[in-house]
């Protein structure tokens, strides 16, 4: 006879500190679970207050309002006789711990704190929460007088335990526990934990899902087991995108799999599992039973209660392996930005998007993302999906509204402007105003020349000069003044459209969220002007490498319908900031002095390799060693590094962007280094040049 049991795991789109907002959807989570038929459900990492309260943490408020909302849960009838696993921030003899709280009709059963805090990249848990360091121990922890009303219990295990109910033993980790090499389900599994739920917040990265789905599966393929992992799903409130992709594995094998990128704020994924497929997984390996006979007992919380489906008697529901769904780069473009523009348009109430469209590949390929969350919100109402027609609703302050068709949807969300100068060419003004015609945006086609020579006529007023382009005999200094008046004028011009196009239009909504433009390889280049186009409420594609983009602009010209793009994609980058002459025609690489394929080298070698000069000259001549000699590589090393130090100031105000690249320069959290450095590198390049003469001689 099978032993089946039917669990459930989910994806929540949480929002850090709406209290409101996280229990409704939690709520709706575990009656979901409930009508699937499951005894265990669990859901994502800090799902009660959201994971991204940061400094919020630090907060008495954030954890009374936690305490609350769990009281809420416990007390609620239609939640009882399930198994819950929520994860919320707990205070434990005055220290803050980023916990896993596990209950059942209205009983707490274990709060179980993490013990190995996420601190690389993105993460800085251990500036809020102190990890369990007391391993296999638990402790009383004193409830306080709101949940000892609604439990009845004075006190419950606090610590590193688990949960044992009469057929089976359930234990926990949350997300960073699953990535360490000592994890803890290693530990549980040779103590007879056959369910391990793993409560997660995890966001996106190009090329990361197979990082994850590999764990996961390792995670019971060595040790046998039932692996539910739950994720964090949305924009947060911040410039990382929570992925979803539930799953759900047994004994090393996907069985259910929840979406990647979705506007959903609720998804469950069920499977129905059999407990005797684990024990016999584990039965044939003679050495896990070897150590196992030896492993340290975990306390345990105990539940008397059977977790059996009565389906038991038959095994025809047993959930399957099942093939994964792992979307490519290109895909993951456009899906990733657009569920995140879509999450703060909604949830910042505003009337659209606004966007300074150049004829471009990275002014296009932010319209393309707009474009498909329009296919994205279209597809979703389709569906059936009544909170993305409520927003649209919202949004458009149209009450009757259904949108049928992403191009129109377009139309009323999305605003592109092509601002042109005498330097500007008809070629890149007619792309965008092409592109804009295919997506479906409301188009101006603008000449800023007035603006321009406006503030030229009023610095010569002030000065008695007038500066001139490199082409007309100027200077550098004048060359790049003329260049950056008229990109900071296109920012200032950007938000005046943005604020007034609503109602230049009749439209009864809010102002437009102005979207920029820069890409990552630019950012660490520094190839920007500090207060232009770059500047915005919003970039979708600042995490993303000009390599990337330019093949994501060729899938959604197929993808989406939008031909120009292939042309787009075709013609040479080029800022178009300065005149053209029958000799010179301004190209962005040029500009740069390095390839853009130059610098995702530089990009990943100087972060994710963590080179400084010296080693990433090593490096480099083991990819470049062949075409380039020793002095030509460090040449090129140096010149980075002087360009990257130079303008590394203007990292300090990047536009909040999607987060999509490990080697992101991104200032505000996740590449964390000086902005005044001695840009002459002197020790180093001293130490570069002695290793460059070793080596040639």
């Amino acid at each position: 006879m099978a032993s089946l049991i039917t669990v459930s795991t989910c994806s929540l789109n949480q929002w850090a500190l709406d209290f409101e907002g996280n229990f409704q959807r939690i709520r709706a989570s575990i009656i979901q679970a409930k009508e699937h038929g499951a005894s265990l459900r669990i859901g994502p990492e800090l799902e009660i207050s959201g994971y991204g309260c940061n400094d919020h943490f630090f907060e008495a408020d954030t954890y009374t309002h936690s305490i609350e909302v769990l009281a809420k849960l416990l007390e609620d009838p239609e939640l009882s006789d399930i198994i819950v696993d929520v994860g919320m921030p707990v205070t434990h003899k005055s220290v803050h711990y980023n916990c896993r709280v596990v209950f059942h009709n209205k009983r707490i059963l274990l709060i179980r704190p993490k013990l190995f805090l996420a601190m690389g990249g993105n993460y800085r848990e251990g500036r809020w929460f102190t990890p369990w360091q007391k391993t296999r121990v638990t402790e009383d922890h004193y409830l306080p007088d709101l949940l000892k009303s609604v439990t009845n219990q004075t006190c419950v295990p606090f610590g590193d335990g688990v949960v044992a109910t009469q057929d089976t033993c359930i234990g926990c980790e949350t997300c960073e526990e699953l990535f360490t090499p000592n994890a803890p389900h290693i530990h549980m599994g040779l103590d007879g934990v056959e369910i391990f739920t793993n409560g997660s917040g995890s966001h996106h990265e190009l090329r990361k899902l197979h990082t994850r789905i590999d764990l996961i599966r390792s995670a019971t393929r060595k040790v046998g087991g039932i692996y539910l992992y739950a994720n964090q799903q949305g924009n947060d409130g911040e410039r990382v995108y929570y992925d979803g992709g539930a799953f759900i594995a047994v004994n090393g094998e996907v069985v259910a799999q929840g979406s990647q990128f979705s506007l959903r704020d609720v998804e469950v994924v069920t499977a129905t599992v059999d407990l005797d497929e684990v024990r016999s997984f584990r039965g044939g390996i003679l050495s896990l039973a070897h150590q196992a006979s030896q492993a340290r007992a975990y306390p345990r919380a105990d539940l008397e209660l059977s977790l059996l489906s009565p389906l038991s008697a038959s095994s025809s529901k047993v959930s399957t392996p099942q093939a994964i769904k792992v979307f490519s780069p290109e895909e993951e473009i456009a899906l990733g930005p657009a569920c995140w523009l879509w999450d703060y348009l909604r949830r910042s109430g505003l009337g659209g998007f606004f966007l300074p469209l150049s004829g471009g590949i990275d002014s296009s390929s932010t319209a393309s993302i707009v474009c498909s969350m329009c296919h994205l919100v279209v597809d979703a109402v389709a569906k059936g999906q009544s909170r993305v027609l409520e927003d649209v609703r919202r949004l458009v302050n149209d009450p009757e509204y259904t949108p049928t068709c992403p191009k129109e949807l377009a139309s009323r969300l999305f605003t592109t402007a092509y601002m042109g100068t005498t330097n500007s060419s008809a070629e890149t003004r007619n792309r965008a105003k092409t592109l804009a015609a295919e997506i479906g945006a409301y188009h101006y086609d603008i000449d800023i020349d007035i603006v321009v020579d406006a503030l030229v006529k009023l610095f010569e007023t002030v000065t008695g000069k007038v500066p001139q382009f490199r082409a007309h005999g100027g200077s550098n200094t004048e060359n790049l003044a003329r260049q950056n008046i008229q990109a900071r004028l296109r920012m200032v011009i950007a938000y005046m459209f943005a604020a007034l196009t609503p109602w230049v239009r009749g439209l009864k909504t809010r102002s437009l969220l102005v979207l920029g433009s820069a890409n990552v390889d630019e950012a660490l280049r520094g190839y920007l002007t500090k207060y232009d186009c770059s500047s915005a409420d919003l970039n979708p594609i600042g995490g993303i490498s000009k390599g990337d983009l330019r093949r994501f602009i060729l899938y959604a010209g197929k993808r989406y319908k939008l031909p120009s793009l292939a042309e787009i994609q075709a013609a040479p980058p080029t800022a178009e900031l300065e005149p053209i002459t029958e000799d010179y025609t301004q190209a962005d690489e040029d500009d740069m002095g390095m390839t853009y394929a130059e610098l995702a080298n530089y990009g990943r070698l100087r972060k994710v390799d963590k080179c400084g000069p010296v080693s990433m000259f090593y490096k480099l001549t083991g990819i470049w060693g062949e075409t380039l000699t020793y002095k030509e590589i460090a040449d090129k090393v140096k010149f980075f590094f002087r360009m990257y130090s130079i303008n590394r100031h203007k990292t300090t105000v990047l536009t909040p962007s999607y987060h999509a690249e490990n080697y992101s320069p991104d200032d505000n959290r996740f590449d964390l280094r000086p902005f005044l450095y001695n840009v002459s590198w002197t020790w180093q390049f001293r130490r570069l040049d002695a290793e460059v003469a070793r080596m040639t001689t």
